[in-house]
């Protein structure tokens, strides 16, 4: 097939939409399609070719956030698919009036809900009740990475009204790289913790990532109060200086790494350097959470707020904990039983990666989707 992948973000910004985009394409490569993805232009990237794969990065008329204004998506064509990665405020519309005028359907991931408040809020929910139902009714079928998030989030109408519409399909996870065997030390002698506890946050540090719950995670680290704890926050962003502020005002700087971005090569030595990886997501922006089974797969445990399509990666009490949202509390108590219990974090890590090869690798994936795109063409 000759396949067209539409994102609004790509590596090398580090978001979950882009790279779940990104081993979409690389794996459909592999299994014999021809694959190009077309996504907005960074100040930093330009058109290329990496390995087999076409990328080809747009100019926006203009951005605001992760949203890129692409009325070249209009004139899409010479394709047998197009598969949308959703949200793409100023991009899916393109898609969608570019399916209409050539008589066409395209395939949609709805990777999360989009929340706000104020303006923004606002826009989000105008937007939802008009343009995003044109949308989602128009493509051929809605892949989500669980059911259950389907069922909590904005495709809830979609799922009563026609379920078959909905396939679920997992997000995944390079079992190859992020292994247990990967060498940890590495970035403990870098950090000069080679004694300490570390536990991981890994995410973007950006305004349209807000949900990611960091602020919660260095209040559970200040009332953990452990001066032999480490917490490494791996991921780069406007927001970034503000997170440093607040550990410095908290009082916790002297315990607190912030890495910026770190390269594809040294990310999964972080996961073996930690003890344990937190994902501390407030909203439903947070449908799946890649470095949960970026974690797993290093065969270590983890803990994440109890939402929807999230707790689908947690087995609670099996390979990690899930936690009350937004309850720093909660975070504490669950991170200090398992940094507590050496056992408990063997026990957790071989069940997580246990998990991950069964569920998650993404070649495995990929032959779901090749076979989602092949069966309703």
């Amino acid at each position: 097939m000759k396949i067209v992948e539409v994102t609004a973000t790509f590596p090398p910004y580090n978001g979950g939409t882009g790279n779940v985009c990104y081993h979409n394409s690389i794996e459909l490569v592999k299994l014999g399609h021809n694959v190009s993805v077309y996504t907005g232009q960074r100040s930093n990237l330009t058109e290329g070719k990496p390995g087999t794969l076409s990328v080809k990065y747009l100019k926006p008329l203009f951005t605001i956030g992760n949203a890129p204004f692409l009325p070249q998506l209009l004139i899409l064509k010479d394709y047998d698919v197009v598969h949308l990665h959703y949200p793409f405020f100023f991009g899916a519309e393109f898609v969608y009036l570019n399916s209409i005028l050539r008589n066409s359907r395209y395939f949609l991931t709805y990777h999360n809900d989009v929340i706000s408040d104020g303006l923004l809020g606002l826009f989000f929910k105008i937007h939802k009740n008009t343009l995003m139902k044109l949308v989602l009714n128009r493509a051929e079928k809605i892949i989500v990475t669980s059911i259950d998030y389907s069922e909590n989030s904005f495709l809830l109408e979609i799922w009563k009204r026609n379920p078959e519409k909905i396939v679920e399909i997992s997000n995944g996870v390079d079992i190859e790289r992020f292994n247990p065997n990967n060498d940890g030390s590495i970035i403990r002698k870098k950090l000069n913790i080679e004694n300490q506890k570390i536990i991981l946050f890994v995410g973007a540090l950006d305004k349209p990532h807000f949900f990611k719950g960091l602020e919660i995670l260095l209040e559970s680290f200040k009332e953990i109060s452990n001066p032999n704890y480490r917490l490494i926050i791996v991921g780069d962003g406007e927001l970034k200086q503000n997170y440093i502020e607040k550990a410095n005002k908290m009082g916790i700087i002297s315990q607190v790494i912030f890495t910026g971005r770190v390269s594809s090569e040294d990310l999964p030595l972080y996961y073996a350097a930690s003890d344990v990886t937190v994902l501390p997501s407030t909203t439903m922006g947070e449908a799946f959470g890649l470095v949960l089974v970026e974690a797993m797969a290093t065969s270590k445990p983890v803990i994440a707020s109890n939402l929807p399509g999230v707790r689908s990666v947690v087995d609670d009490g099996k390979n990690g904990f899930l936690v009350i949202p937004g309850n720093s509390e909660d975070l504490t108590s669950k991170i200090k039983k398992i940094l507590d219990d050496e056992e408990l974090c063997c026990k957790f890590g071989k069940h997580g990666r246990n998990k991950v090869e069964e569920r998650y690798n993404w070649i495995n994936i990929a032959k779901q989707l090749e076979l989602t795109l092949l069966n309703n063409l």
